[in-house]
């Protein structure tokens, strides 16, 4: 094989980026050749471009038409799709969140862990670009030294009620399991576990639905205690305009902070912690060195990361993302919902079955006049579009 035939299930927002990253030859070596969507209308303009179509994901899984399945629907659909595609014989790229909680992400890890012949990947385009490469290497190389503090204030999510009423599975817990957690701060969550490693234990504070008529947060603030004395806080919201994006990372050699595109790195010239112990004068503090990393633009992230799922599948390149290690941002999410409603901190790992069981209980009780089913490995409806 010297080409990867992709098909694509789910034609919303993210799917289409995918389509056109595709159509346009941003990933060599990779050829579209089939997507599939619930909503047969909309499967004419692509089967003018050649492509195979279909209103079935089954029917796409299994048509031999493809050698590897992008899956790009509703948050619930990923477990199911994704065990059909890797039992199938497919190799598979699931866009974020790989599960909608946990333990359907254990169930989907456990079956890629039986097909290594197939490659198993995440979309967490962040990985690739190189602000957050930067924020990595600083840490993973010991440059600000032992992690002290983590901060990231991301509140430039803002989204109307015409956004949430747009699609019958938005902002609900049948529909997504979560809301600005599980929905916009996946990438953010999958990268702060990326660059400073997982909490051991998460103390949420949540607001379901406070600015918004929806049954699902739309604000969080999260203390974090990491494992080796590190804390933490992680504040996210639908509802603030004008927001802000600001992620800092102090440890004893210093601190960087990202936010309106600069990465502006102080470093002491002695560790906090020595300086502590040695100084003679109480009020003292080290001299620092202010410098600015310059930020090589991130582009084309989609297709980068997608360029090296493709790498790994014809060449064995090592995956940027594997799958697996997208259930750590699904953690996150959860167990900062999670003990925002229990009101109590967790540690971690969490018990997946007890979100998964506290989930069943909120969409059984869920108020919107939704059908209601248990989250576990279902597909929950014919609709796979994100």
């Amino acid at each position: 094989m010297n080409k990867v035939r992709i098909g694509i299930i789910g034609l919303g927002n993210i799917g289409q980026v995918h389509v056109n990253n595709l159509l346009k030859g941003k990933v060599p070596r990779a050829e579209l050749t089939a997507v599939a969507d619930a909503f047969p209308d909309k499967l004419s303009e692509y089967a003018n471009k050649g492509l195979k179509t279909f209103n079935d994901a089954d029917a796409l899984i299994h048509s031999g038409e493809i050698d590897a399945l992008m899956i790009c629907t509703p948050h619930f659909q990923h477990t199911t799709l994704g065990i059909q595609g890797l039992e199938a014989g497919l190799h598979v790229m699931v866009e974020k969140p790989i599960s909608a909680h946990k333990a359907d992400a254990e169930r989907l890890i456990s079956v890629a862990d039986k097909h290594q012949d197939l490659v198993f990947g995440g979309m967490f385009q962040m990985r690739v670009e190189p602000r957050y490469i930067q924020l990595r290497d600083l840490v993973q190389s010991g440059e600000l030294g032992e992690l002290i503090r983590v901060i990231w204030i991301m509140t430039d999510w803002f989204r109307s009620e015409a956004y949430y009423q747009s699609g019958g599975w938005r902002a609900t817990w049948k529909g997504e399991g979560g809301g600005v957690l599980l929905n916009q701060c996946l990438h953010q969550l999958d990268a702060l576990q990326w660059i400073v490693g997982m909490p051991s234990r998460v103390r949420g504070h949540v607001g379901i639905g406070k600015f918004h008529d929806i049954e699902v947060e739309d604000e969080v603030t999260c203390y974090l205690e990491f494992p080796e004395g590190a804390s933490g806080i992680f504040i996210s919201s639908t509802g603030e305009t004008p927001g802000s994006n600001r992620f800092e990372i102090s440890g004893t050699k210093g601190r960087a902070i990202l936010e309106n595109d600069k990465l502006i790195v102080t470093q002491n010239s002695v560790p906090s912690d020595e300086w502590n112990k040695t100084s003679k004068v109480g009020f003292a503090q080290p001299e620092t060195t202010i410098k600015e990393l310059p930020i090589p633009p991130a582009e084309e992230p989609h297709a980068g990361l997608l360029t090296n799922f493709v790498d790994a599948i014809l060449d064995g390149e090592q995956l940027i993302a594997p799958g697996s290690s997208g259930i750590g941002s699904v953690e996150l999410a959860n167990v900062m919902l999670y003990s925002g409603l229990l009101d109590q901190p967790i540690d971690l790992p969490m018990e997946g079955a007890a979100w998964e069981a506290k989930l069943n209980e909120l969409i059984a009780n869920s108020t919107h006049e939704k059908e209601t089913r248990e989250v576990s490995g279902e597909d929950f409806s014919k609709s796979f579009r994100r």
